[in-house]
C-alpha cells in the first residue's frame, strides 16, 4: 500500500514519482477535498472517501481492497499528524510506501523565517482546546494545527480568558497554494471570526502582566490551583514529584485527588503522561477537573470513587501517589499488589496514625522514608521570624 502526501496545490506540485504510484493505483482513498485535486485523465481509479468517523472504519475498508494497488492520500506528510501513523500501526510498517510532500508546518515556518527545529507545533485536532494553555510561556512562538474555520477566533477567546490577550496571532491559510493568505491580530482584539479551514496558525506568545507565571517544572504557585484547603503545597509538592520521576507514556494514580495537583503536575511533565485522579468527593472531584483543563491537562482522568474499591478497574499503573486516605483497610494493600515491578510509590501524611503505617511498610519494604519540614519568614510585630508549617512524613519505594 502506497501513502502520498499532498498538498494545496494539488497535482500541480506532485513530484513524479507520487504521480507514477497514483496513476498506477487501483484504488484511491483520501478526503473529498484530497481526491478533488487529482484529475480524471491522469488518475483512473477508484475512488473511495473515507467515512466519518474515520478510525473505526480503516482496517474494514482495507480489508475490503486487499490484494489490489492502493494509494491513500495525505495532507502534507503523511507521517506527522498524518493517516500514515495510523496505517503503519494496523498494517504494520513493512507494508507501507510513504512519499512524503512538505508539511504545514514547514510551509509555515519558511514563510514566518522561524527555525523548524525550535518551533513547537501543537495539534487542535481532535482535541481540546485547553491543552494549549500548558504550552503557553512568554516570548515563545508555537505553530497550531488548526480544525474549521472558526479555530482562530476559538484560541483568541481562549488567550483572552487565560491571560494572553497580547499574544500576535497570525493565520496562514492554504499555504502553497496560489490562494496563500494570511490574516493578523493579537488575541485582545482578534477581528476575525473565521478562515479558511485549511490553515496554520502561529502564535507569539506575550503573557498580560498581572498573569501568573507557571513554569515547565514541578511546584507551581499554590495559586495557580482553585482550592479548599486540601492542596499538597508547593514545595511538598515539588519534593513529591521528584520522588514519583514521571517519564513520557507512564500512567499515575492520584489517590485522594483532593485538587488534582500531582496528577496535573505529573501531566504538564510531558504531554505522553497520563494520570488518573481518584477522589470520592464529588465536589472536589469537579474542582479537579476544572484545575487540570485551566492548567492545560484535561486529559486527566478523574474517577469519583472511594478507595480502595474505585481502584479495581483501573489501567495498571506505572506510579502511584497517596494523598489521602491512608488509614482506608487493604487501601495500602490494594496499591502495593497493583504496582508492577519496578512500580514507585509515594505516600504523604501530616496525622502520627498514618505516619505508623508507612513506618512499617518502609521496615517491610525498604524505600526512603524522610520527614519534609518547610518554615516561611512572616511579620513578627516589627520584626520578622519562622512559621512552621504542619511536616510532612513521606515513603517512597520502587517495587522489587
Amino acid at each position: 500500500m502506497s501513502v502520498v502526501g499532498i498538498g494545496a496545490d494539488g497535482w500541480d506540485g506532485l513530484p513524479e514519482a507520487s504521480r507514477r504510484t497514483l496513476r498506477a493505483a487501483e484504488v484511491l482513498i483520501g478526503g473529498p477535498r484530497q481526491l478533488d485535486l487529482l484529475p480524471a485523465a491522469d488518475c483512473p481509479g477508484a475512488r473511495v472517501a473515507w467515512p466519518t468517523p474515520l478510525l473505526p472504519a480503516v482496517p474494514g475498508l482495507l480489508g475490503a481492497h486487499e490484494g489490489r494497488r492502493v494509494a491513500v492520500l495525505a495532507s502534507g506528510d503523511p507521517m506527522f499528524y498524518g493517516i500514515g501513523r495510523t496505517l503503519a500501526g494496523i498494517l504494520g510498517p513493512d507494508r507501507l510506501r510513504v512519499l512524503p510532500h512538505p508539511s504545514s508546518v514547514s510551509y509555515a515556518c519558511a514563510r514566518l523565517g522561524w527555525p523548524l527545529e525550535a518551533t513547537e507545533t501543537v495539534s487542535l485536532v481532535a482535541r481540546p482546546l485547553d491543552a494549549l494553555t500548558a504550552r503557553l510561556h512568554d516570548g515563545r512562538r508555537l505553530l497550531l494545527l488548526g480544525e474549521g474555520a472558526d479555530s482562530p477566533a476559538r484560541v483568541a477567546a481562549l488567550l483572552r480568558e487565560r491571560g494572553w490577550g497580547g499574544t500576535r496571532i497570525r493565520v496562514l491559510e492554504q499555504l502553497g497554494s496560489p490562494r496563500e493568505a494570511l490574516l493578523d491580530g493579537t488575541a485582545a482584539d482578534w477581528p476575525h471570526a473565521s478562515a479558511d479551514p485549511l490553515h496554520v496558525l502561529a502564535l507569539d506568545c506575550v503573557r498580560d502582566p498581572e498573569t501568573l507565571r507557571l513554569g515547565v517544572t514541578p511546584g507551581l504557585p499554590d495559586e495557580a490551583y482553585e482550592h479548599d484547603g486540601q492542596l499538597t503545597k508547593r514545595y511538598v509538592r515539588a519534593a513529591t514529584l521528584a520522588a514519583l520521576a514521571p517519564a513520557p507514556g507512564e500512567l499515575l494514580w492520584d489517590i485522594g485527588g483532593g485538587s488534582g495537583s500531582i496528577g496535573i503536575e505529573w501531566l504538564r511533565a510531558h504531554r505522553d503522561c497520563r494520570a488518573v485522579a481518584v477522589e470520592r468527593s464529588a465536589e472536589r472531584a469537579a474542582r479537579i477537573a476544572r484545575n487540570a483543563a485551566a492548567l492545560g491537562v484535561p486529559g486527566l482522568r478523574v474517577v469519583t470513587a472511594a478507595a480502595p474499591a474505585g481502584l479495581a478497574e483501573l489501567p495498571a499503573p506505572d506510579a502511584i501517589f497517596i494523598g489521602g486516605g491512608l488509614t482506608a483497610p487493604g487501601l495500602l494493600d490494594a496499591c502495593w499488589d497493583a504496582l508492577p515491578e519496578g512500580g514507585r510509590l509515594v505516600a504523604n501524611t501530616v496525622t502520627l496514625e498514618s505516619e505508623a503505617l508507612l513506618a512499617e511498610r518502609y521496615r517491610r519494604h525498604g524505600g526512603e522514608l524522610i520527614r519534609l519540614a518547610v518554615a516561611a519568614a512572616v511579620p513578627v510585630g516589627g520584626f520578622t521570624g519562622w512559621r512552621q508549617a504542619m511536616p510532612v512524613t513521606q515513603w517512597s519505594v520502587t517495587k522489587g
